[in-house]
């Protein structure tokens, strides 16, 4: 019989085995595409609508606020299209992050499969929350969010931006959005594609609704406040999976997750409840982009709530299911009393002592006896 050897040959053209594997590459590829069209004039004018952030409006200075022209940015259709050439660049991050530091990690702790999978989710994650909690940080600091809260509702509605919370929000949708493709590129079990769509699509919903309701003062507060909390979670979770008696982490976590909560429903009821319910323009106004009105306040509200009660919901079962194993791991195994045979074998290791090992009395059987006697 012939032996059938293995080919070595590359996988074909748009195969799952070569998206896989090059995916990279490919979404390289694309966004070279789009800068390189900034180098020619024919193209130029299309490329540039994917790379820099569209809807300038210039400001002329004042002498109240500033000596200079300050330029301004709303929302409009051809973001959709900023969005997407920074969904390829955040796949491109994602990729990078992967190969030169998250997998040199798992070849050197040799995790399991499931520790992998949750060890490379922690690893994108905290990069991505510390990344965007000190560029926000820095928003806020700059634009005088901490000295003056009641910036989170003057002068509603908050339709022109500054460039860094424009492209703070663009950059917040194209990496949330990137995260559709990366449950394929990462292969992730079925199993927990569910739970990932779930809360990338919260995300998504919130993200978009704070940018599209013109909400972008209060969005970016509670982002912040957000990202702080889940950046401290899965730090917390990679220092267990390095040692798996660390757990001061998961406890200061736990206080500051609850506390966020509290925090985020206090500023929203604050802002939207109070602030905007006083505010003087409460029409619907399309064109202003002014949504000011009684049932888009109830509906902001709720979401906020409703999704609030959930990721306490969440939380309690996630400390119930550790509180259980902990209690389970740290109790005293019970005791069994050993199970005496019936048979032959029982017989034969009583009579030559405990547990089959010969004895001194063995030797003085009746047997043995007889014998010395005669």
């Amino acid at each position: 019989m012939a032996i059938r050897k293995k080919s070595n040959k590359n996988p074909p053209l748009l195969s799952h085995e070569f998206l896989l594997q090059n995916h990279a590459d490919i979404v390289s590829c694309l966004a070279m595409l789009f800068l390189l069209g900034l180098m020619f004039e024919v193209t130029a004018k299309g490329a540039i609508i994917f790379v820099a952030l569209q809807y300038n409006v210039t400001r002329p200075a004042t002498e109240e606020q500033a000596t200079e022209s300050a330029s301004l940015y709303h929302y409009g259709i051809k973001d959709l299209a900023t969005v997407l050439f920074y969904m390829l660049v955040a796949i491109i991050i994602h990729a990078i992050i992967q190969e030169y530091v998250l997998d040199k990690i798992n070849r050197r702790m040799h995790f399991s499969k499931t520790k992998h999978s949750k060890f490379n989710e922690s690893g994108q994650l905290s990069a991505f929350y510390l990344f965007a909690c000190v560029w926000g940080m820095f928003i806020l600091i700059s634009e005088n969010y901490i000295s003056d809260p009641t910036i989170l509702w003057r002068a509603y509605p908050h339709n022109l931006m500054t460039f860094q919370t424009k492209f703070f929000y663009i950059s917040q949708l194209a990496y949330w959005l990137h995260a559709f493709p990366e449950l394929y590129f990462q292969k992730t079990k079925k199993e927990d594609i569910p739970r990932q769509l779930v809360y990338i699509g919260l995300y998504l919903f919130h993200i978009a609704g704070a940018y599209l309701l013109n909400l972008n003062h209060l969005g970016l507060v509670l982002l912040v406040l957000h990202y702080f909390v889940e950046f401290l979670f899965h730090i917390s979770r990679l220092f267990y999976f390095s040692d798996e008696k660390y757990q001061k982490g998961f406890s200061l976590w736990a206080v500051l997750f609850v506390l966020g909560r509290l925090l985020t429903l206090i500023l929203s009821v604050l802002t939207v409840g109070f602030g905007l319910a006083r505010a003087e323009n409460q029409k619907l106004d399309f064109s202003t982009g002014n949504f000011n009105v009684l049932a888009v306040r109830i509906a902001v509200l709720a979401s906020i709530c409703i999704t609030q009660a959930f990721m306490m919901w969440k939380f309690i079962n996630f400390q119930l299911r550790r509180w259980r194993e902990h209690s389970a791991f740290q109790a005293p195994p019970v005791k069994r009393k050993p199970a005496v045979t019936k048979g032959r074998s029982s017989r034969k290791g009583t009579e030559n002592g405990v547990n089959g090992t010969v004895t001194a009395n063995g030797a003085d059987s009746p047997r043995n006896r007889k014998e010395k006697s005669s």
